[in-house]
């Protein structure tokens, strides 16, 4: 059994056929799926998919940093609000991107630190997206971690010294299509860490791994994922499932039935 811990399952990508999407998630043994939100234009996305299938989808709540612009406020209260209506698993995806804008810099700063004050609230994990601000909010949960603040690093792809700083601070990391690309560099770096810091992911309908390159991706790609996480962990497949979902399920505070 596996879990697809970060999914964009709510977007248009996925509009006309997202039965047989998921339908080919339990094909190939992926049996829960997380959503993060991304704004305020997609919440009622998010609870739509999660209301119906409520067995296979959980919603996240959070505002993800490229849609944190001038009225990054405003759309936080929006967010946080929801909240008091329904149960979500993480808060998130959050983080800070500085690959497509700085210019809001700041605002991403602030609504990240506001956002962690969520999750140690309300006692959830935290998604965290860092595209070319890894060290950066690296930095940040170091300096925000009380000893009371977990989450997953998503499509981590850093250093064997940055894994070791989140493993530090009590964080895991998401191992998606990235690490399945032939020039990532990944091999090296993922083979240096500990399995029970990895939980598997997809980020679809994005970074869709070998040999689907360019093509949508879907969750029912999570096993040519854990292929790879096997072949450089040199351990079975059956080993990186029971794992990743171990952990997935330790982070997510998920008790199967």
């Amino acid at each position: 059994m596996y879990v697809d811990t970060h999914a964009h399952l709510f977007l248009d990508h996925f509009k006309t056929d997202i039965k047989a999407v998921l339908d080919s998630c339990s094909d190939h043994d992926v049996h829960r799926i997380y959503l993060p939100n991304i704004d305020t234009s997609t919440i009622d996305a998010v609870h739509e998919l999660s209301d119906r299938f409520p067995d296979r989808c959980f919603p996240q709540m959070g505002l993800h940093p490229c849609s944190v612009k001038a009225d990054y406020k405003e759309q936080l209260e929006v967010l946080y609000q929801q909240f008091k209506y329904r149960k979500y698993a993480a808060v998130g995806e959050m983080g800070i991107d500085l690959y497509w804008d700085k210019t809001y810099v700041n605002e991403q700063v602030e609504a990240f630190k506001i956002q962690v004050e969520w999750a140690r609230d309300m006692e959830l994990p935290l998604v965290i997206h860092s595209r070319d601000s890894l060290e950066m909010t690296i930095e940040l949960i170091t300096e925000l971690q009380k000893g009371d603040l977990t989450g997953i690093f998503h499509c981590f792809n850093g250093t064997i010294d940055q894994a070791k700083k989140i493993e530090d601070v009590g964080f895991m990391m998401g191992m998606g299509g990235v690490i399945t690309f032939k020039n990532s560099g990944m091999t090296e770096v993922v083979s240096e860490i500990n399995m029970d810091m990895l939980v598997l992911e997809t980020d679809a309908p994005y970074l869709t791994p070998t040999p689907h390159r360019g093509k949508r991706n879907l969750s029912s790609y999570i096993p040519i994922i854990a292929e790879k996480l096997a072949e450089i962990k040199r351990c079975s497949l059956e080993k990186v499932a029971e794992v990743t979902t171990n952990n997935a399920n330790k982070i997510y505070n998920y008790t199967p039935l």
